[in-house]
């Protein structure tokens, strides 16, 4: 403990203790944020991996084959998961239903970036008349319901994969273009940034060394935490009927599927929503602790 001297009312004499750094109040730890959520994190996109890499090595039935004698069949025995009503192995479909979820999320993730990105900086960095009317678009979409605007946009478009990714895309890049917009005119205005205009950079080489380098370093952790906000929306749109129509064993398509069996077949809802909620944590996770490592580098 350290005692650093007090001017005024507490007279010359006065001191006051100053915490030792392990006193000093730290952020709560959630969850996601705990080593044992990174594992489980990890455990489930090796799982994931797996299925979009080779899916033969986990389904054990072909995805599209019909039983009809094995209709509705609850999990256990041959069919680990279940069956839907045509027959046809739970497990598998899951399995399968990995590649166009997750190109589908990712798709969306990937289109939201670069709008932000492209938005963000041009609110941040355009000329003035520019950089106001951006402004202006992206306040008006961030008022907008996010999931509102992608339902908006698919009806527009009709439903198909692309068009879902392009949905979410949208519908998700204006809050991610305010993040960017503030930590570009954050890093505008650093002492290092101030330090290259007195030297005479240019503005361009300003840009491409020190402002865009430095304002887009949390894009990794936005990244990861967009993939797993899409595939959630993705799925939602599909469970509405706005996205990959059935056969497909898209997981959002088989919660539409079996939503109308809910009350005697329950596992045809529970086991792709439960996929989807665990993907959907584990990019969370990995997000949440790749901003935590930004952090602590910026620290």
């Amino acid at each position: 403990m350290t005692t650093t001297p007090l001017r005024g009312a507490g007279g010359a004499g006065a001191a006051t203790v100053a915490p030792s750094a392990e006193h000093l109040p730290r952020r709560p730890r959630t969850w996601a944020r705990q080593p044992w959520g990174l594992w489980a994190a990890g455990a489930v996109l090796t799982v994931v991996g797996i299925a979009l890499v080779a899916p033969a090595a986990l389904a054990t039935h072909d995805p599209y084959a019909l039983d009809l004698g094995a209709s509705l069949q609850p999990p256990g025995g041959e069919h680990l998961l279940g069956t839907d009503v045509a027959g046809r192995d739970l497990w598998s479909r899951v399995v399968w239903g990995a590649r166009p979820a997750l190109a589908i999320g990712v798709g969306a993730a990937a289109t939201s970036l670069v709008l932000a990105v492209v938005l963000g900086v041009l609110a941040a960095l355009g000329p003035r008349l520019v950089a106001g009317a951006v402004d202006r678009v992206i306040e008006v979409l961030f008022s907008f319901p996010s999931l509102l605007l992608a339902l908006l946009l698919v009806a527009l478009l009709g439903p198909s994969a692309w068009t879902q990714a392009l949905a979410v895309g949208i519908g998700t890049a204006p809050g991610y273009a305010r993040i960017i917009r503030g930590q570009v005119r954050a890093v505008r205005s650093a002492p290092y940034v101030e330090a290259a205009v007195a030297l005479g950079h240019t503005r361009a080489r300003i840009l491409r060394q020190h402002v865009l380098p430095n304002a887009l370093r949390p894009l990794v952790a936005i990244a990861a935490l967009s993939v797993g906000q899409s595939i959630v929306w993705a799925s939602s749109l599909s469970f509405l009927g706005l996205g990959v129509a059935p056969p497909s064993p898209e997981w959002g398509a088989l919660l539409d599927a079996g939503r109308a069996y809910v009350t005697h077949a329950w596992w045809l809802t529970v086991v792709p929503g439960v996929v989807v909620v665990a993907l959907a944590l584990a990019a969370t996770t990995v997000g949440n602790h790749l901003q935590a490592a930004l952090e602590r580098s910026e620290a």
